[in-house]
């Protein structure tokens, strides 16, 4: 039976409550290893809690906060992210506008130091920072949490498209190593998308309109979208690596073999090739 439902992989409204709630968690979804939920809170809010045994990001969608953990503090504004291990306390406080954070994590067996990304930053790296697709699929790619941060499990970003375009295109999928999410971000109303997620390419099993704050799981399956016409698709994509490490790899796809003479347009978002992977610890282990 495909795990591709609406009741496994589509949640509305995930923003409609103030506080910590989960969306997407294994057993209530179709994922295997992949959370994501929400940090709403008003003008001065405050909240903590453990990770317990989850590797956690954390991408500041609106507002403000600022978060503590192992002893450092960070401010995030709107796109900035902040990875946190597991075993960690974390501290949240919103600042004078409130804040709504996503909130990203996966069970992990190993700890990596806690990581701030700022949006500024990525928007610098051409590898962190870039454009994919022709015309008509045309969208602007950023890495959050990808090469640039030591994990075991997530990988984040932002992605947002030209108004009316499609975008995941050409259509990919990456179950053998990813699970992946998509949650729509900064589409105010009307504006909305059509989503596809699908094994088979001649009738796909998941076919969804949707709006900000909607998410939907990809557990497999090619996974393409388009905005309507006069508006964008925007969306924070998250996921998580089937094995710890070894899967833990952007655009490492496999592309609908109708469109994959074009190549799937995400290269410069890859890591370096194993040979130069020791120089780029002993980079991040300096920074």
């Amino acid at each position: 039976m495909s795990t591709l439902t609406v009741e496994r992989c589509v949640v509305r409204n995930t923003a409609a409550k103030k506080g910590r709630t989960r969306a997407v968690a294994p057993g209530a979804t179709a994922s295997r290893h992949l959370h994501y939920g929400r940090i709403v809170l008003d003008p001065a809010g405050t909240l903590s809690f453990g990770t317990a045994d989850h590797e956690t990001g954390f991408v500041c969608l609106k507002g403000g906060a600022t978060i503590a953990a192992e002893g450092v503090t960070h401010a995030l504004a709107p796109f900035d992210a902040l990875y946190v291990p597991r075993d960690a306390t974390v501290e949240i406080t919103s600042g004078a506008s409130g804040c709504d954070l996503a909130e990203i994590s996966a069970p992990v067996t190993t700890r990596h130091p806690v990581q701030f990304v700022s949006y500024t930053s990525v928007q610098a790296d051409p590898g962190l920072h870039f454009k994919a697709g022709g015309p008509s699929a045309q969208r602007s790619l950023n890495v959050l949490i990808g090469k640039n941060v030591r994990a075991s499990r997530i990988m984040a970003g932002v992605t947002f498209s030209e108004p009316g375009n499609w975008t995941s295109w050409p259509p990919h999928e990456h179950a053998r190593m990813l699970e992946e999410a998509y949650l729509y971000i900064d589409m105010p109303a009307p504006a909305f998308g059509v989503q596809l997620v699908y094994t088979n390419t001649k009738t796909p099993e998941l076919a969804v309109v949707v709006r900000e704050g909607d998410c939907v799981l990809m557990p497999e399956g090619y996974h393409p979208n388009v905005a309507a016409p006069g508006g964008a698709i925007n969306f924070l994509w998250m996921m998580a690596a089937n094995r710890e490490d070894a899967d833990r790899q952007f655009g490492v796809v496999n592309v609908q073999p109708d469109y994959a003479a074009g190549g799937s347009g995400l290269d410069p978002g890859k890591a370096p090739a194993p040979a130069a992977m020791p120089a780029l610890r002993q980079a991040q282990d300096e920074a």
